[in-house]
This record gives C-alpha cells, structure tokens and sequence, in this order.
C-alpha cells in the first residue's frame, strides 16, 4: 500500500506488531545461538532474510535505479553498521549474555537514535536530553554490573556487545533516514541486506569452513527459528521500521522501541524461564525513563487567529 494511504492509527499498529516480533526474535536468537556458532547464526538469519526481501523486490518490481557513488557509498556503510556488525554483535552477546538482558539493552535503541539524529541534523540537545542520556546509561550499567562477580565477566562483556550493536543500528538509522529522501525503503533494504548477508557469509564461510551438512541442518525445529527470525523479525520487520524512518524520521520511529524490552522480557519469562530481579526492575526504570526524556518532543501550541 502506497505511504500516502497508510493511516497513523495503521502505522502505530503495524511498528507496534513489528516491536512484538522483535521482542521474541531475541529469545529465538538465544536459542540458536545454542545450536549454531553465533557467526554462522548471523549469516544463515541474513541470507534468509535477503532472499525474502528480494522476492518481495520482484512481486513490487521496485528494481534498483541508477545510483550515485555517494548514494552506493552510503548503502555498503548501513550495509557494515546494520547488517555486518549489528548481527555479529548481537548474536555474539546473547551467546554471552541472557535472552531479558538483551531485551532490556534494547531499550536503548531511541535514546541513541535521537542522539545521534541531533548530531547529523543539527538538532538542540536539551537539559532535559542530556538527563535521559545519564538515566538510560546508569540504567544499563546497573544491568551490566549485577552479574555475581560483577565487573567485566563473561555477561558483562555480552551485554556491551549488545551496547554496541544498539549503537551500530542506530548509526546505520541515521543514514537510512537521508537516503529515503532520494530511494525507496524497498530498495534500500533490499540493497543493504543482500551486501550484509554477502559479508556475513564471506565471513561465516573463512571461520568455519569445514561446516558440513549436518551441522547446517542438525533438524527442523532450528530452522523455525531461523525461518521466523530471517523472514518476519528481518526482512518484513525491517522493511517496517526503514518505511516508517521514510515517512516520519528515525528519532519519532524510534520511539516504539519501548516496547521491545516489555515483549522481550516477557517472553524470556514466559518461553526461556529466566528469572529477574531487582536490578532488572531498576535497569528497566532507568531505561525507559532516560528514553523517553531523550526522545520527548516539546510541547507545542497552536497558533490560533484573533
């Protein structure tokens, strides 16, 4: 359906849905990174979301226009940030790290997207931004320190990965939101994910290159996993959220990221079993409080005539 027919209440709707499928691509990642290696977890997800974002690009017959160096130079840069090394970060900390860490991690997401949308479009950082900043930081720090032991150990450094993989979306966001000026959502997902997935399988392919049959298909239920997390969490859920940067830029669109860690954490609870504790109730506070005087618009009126 062309944007200009998409309602606001069917936008809402449809970012709400997609925040769902995130929050459970993150239990259904932990899961496979407990069969796979987390790198080849990374490029089986983004070859399986390229080939369901390039069938898509035929059903549409959007093919890729003629492109400038500067626009090819920016799709391989949100091609390494939002593909490459957002995908290798975020299995690799979840490996490290739990299913409800990682939801609540995520929360993070709008905060870097509206920082980083005021540095590339020259936006005013607020006092009131700044605080956000300090809370949802202090807020995942608390999570990253709880850890028995705490400091940097194993979880810890899975949980800054995932910090950083926050980040490395973000970046690639900032970028998105440009080149939807001058292309189509479509095919900026579509060209970002298939350099992604080439990279990501380049890479899977020099570490492990005596993978056999077996180990890429050790039975069905993985490649559920796989399936749903490539098709719906990747390449329908991203094609979403790149439309809606296009139509009301990356620091509003970023704003439904509160909901990931509720449906993430929820669904840890409910499908992995993990148990939570006070410093998760505190992190989650801390984090939904400094995203959301990070992000918050303010307030304007209407001028009315005399």
């Amino acid at each position: 359906m062309p944007d200009r027919q998409v309602s606001p209440a069917a936008m809402q709707a449809t970012l709400i849905g997609a925040m769902a499928i995130w929050g459970l691509n993150v239990a259904a990642v932990k899961v496979l990174t407990g069969i796979f290696d987390p790198t080849t977890v990374a490029a089986l997800r983004m070859l399986v979301a390229c080939a369901a974002l390039s069938l898509i690009v035929l059903v549409k017959r959007c093919g890729l226009p003629s492109l400038s160096w500067r626009q090819c130079g920016a799709i391989v840069v949100c091609a390494v940030l939002m593909v490459y090394l957002n995908q290798i970060l975020f299995a690799q900390g979840l490996l490290r790290s739990t299913t409800t860490n990682g939801a609540l991690i995520m929360a993070l997401s709008p905060l870097v997207s509206a920082l980083l949308a005021a540095v590339a479009f020259r936006e005013r950082l607020t006092s009131m931004r700044l605080v956000g900043v300090l809370l949802g930081f202090a807020g995942v720090a608390a999570v990253v320190l709880s850890h028995p032991g705490a400091g940097l150990s194993s979880a810890g450094a899975g949980d800054l990965m995932l910090v950083a993989a926050v980040v490395s979306f973000a970046a690639g966001g900032a970028i998105v939101q440009r080149l939807a000026k001058q292309l189509h959502p479509l095919t900026i997902s579509w060209a970002i994910y298939v350099i992604g997935s080439f990279l990501l399988a380049v890479h899977a392919t020099l570490e492990s290159p005596a993978i056999g049959f077996d180990g890429l298909f050790p039975g069905w239920r993985p490649w559920v996993f796989i399936l749903f997390s490539g098709v719906m969490a990747t390449a329908l859920s991203n094609l979403v959220w790149n439309r809606a940067i296009a139509r009301i830029g990356v620091a509003r669109t970023a704003v439904f990221l509160y909901w990931v860690p509720v449906f993430g954490v929820g669904f840890a609870a409910m499908l992995l079993g993990e148990r939570l504790n006070l410093w998760h109730l505190f992190g989650f506070l801390a984090v939904m409080g400094g995203t959301y005087l990070g992000t918050r618009q303010p307030a304007t009126f209407p001028v009315v005539a005399p």
